[in-house]
């Protein structure tokens, strides 16, 4: 070796990183051009890597496009805590996660068709990671709804899950024509018909929660009002008057 020289020292990265850069590359492979035959040959040209590095971290195309879903979901889980917490109101909150959910099957369209298709149907769903991140993801809408039941916005002769799976469910539904690349998709128009029926379903009162107090109060008043006047004006005025000066 020539004096001076120094030794060339090859800097491997680091397993978490050649993750993060496959899953991206098959994210995008995937929003391209779906899962087609040579998918896995794609990602590893757009990630540099070989196709045998894929294999170190997945078992098969179906098991990266799995953890590409389940990132997906975490993301979804994430951008929630960052705003439906700051959202007020019944409706606003329930058309926040409709407009949201509407907008992510819009802008990934594939793994959508992916989630729907392919993973949900399988016999193990319910015990996959997957399955478990929907659950926290969709549970939002049962929150939501249990609470406008307690304070009185939502009529409680119903199931607050049975209200998650038919919005889910519907939306999934109406959906799959733009999956479909029958029709295009307005985000828009949909949440709020989708928020409307749900609403007017449930009986919602269109009311923000600082106004939930007065609300309350007033249908108390009226329940007293109502209560006065099953007895007789002079008794109900003598007793008052009895109870004053005791």
């Amino acid at each position: 070796m020539a004096a001076g020289r120094q030794r060339r020292t090859v800097q491997r990265m680091p397993a978490e990183k050649r993750m993060s850069d496959i899953m991206s590359a098959a994210r995008a492979v995937l929003a391209e051009h779906g899962a087609h035959e040579s998918f896995i040959s794609e990602v590893s040209e757009r990630a540099g890597v070989v196709e045998g590095s894929i294999y170190r971290f997945f078992s098969s195309k179906r098991d990266l496009i799995e953890k590409v879903a389940e990132l997906w979901y975490e993301e979804l889980l994430a951008d929630y805590s960052a705003h439906l917490d700051g959202v007020r109101g019944t409706r606003n909150r329930l058309r926040f996660i409709i407009h949201h959910h509407l907008s992510i099957i819009k802008k990934e369209p594939a793994l959508a068709r992916m989630v729907f298709q392919e993973f949900r149907p399988a016999k193990n769903y319910r015990s996959t990671r997957l399955f478990a991140l929907n659950q926290a993801y969709t549970q939002r809408v049962v929150e939501t709804v249990k609470a406008a039941a307690r304070d009185g916005e939502f009529s409680g002769d119903f199931s607050p899950a049975l209200v998650r799976d038919m919005i889910f469910g519907g939306i999934e539904h109406h959906v799959w024509a733009f999956l479909r690349n029958e029709r295009d998709l307005d985000v828009g128009q949909t949440a709020n018909a989708v928020t409307d029926f749900v609403c007017r379903a449930l009986n919602a009162v269109d009311v923000e929660p600082a106004d939930r107090v007065t609300v309350a109060v007033s249908r108390i008043e009226a329940l007293a009002d109502r209560l006065e006047g099953l007895a007789a004006p002079d008794d109900s005025r003598a007793r008052r008057k009895g109870e004053l000066k005791s």
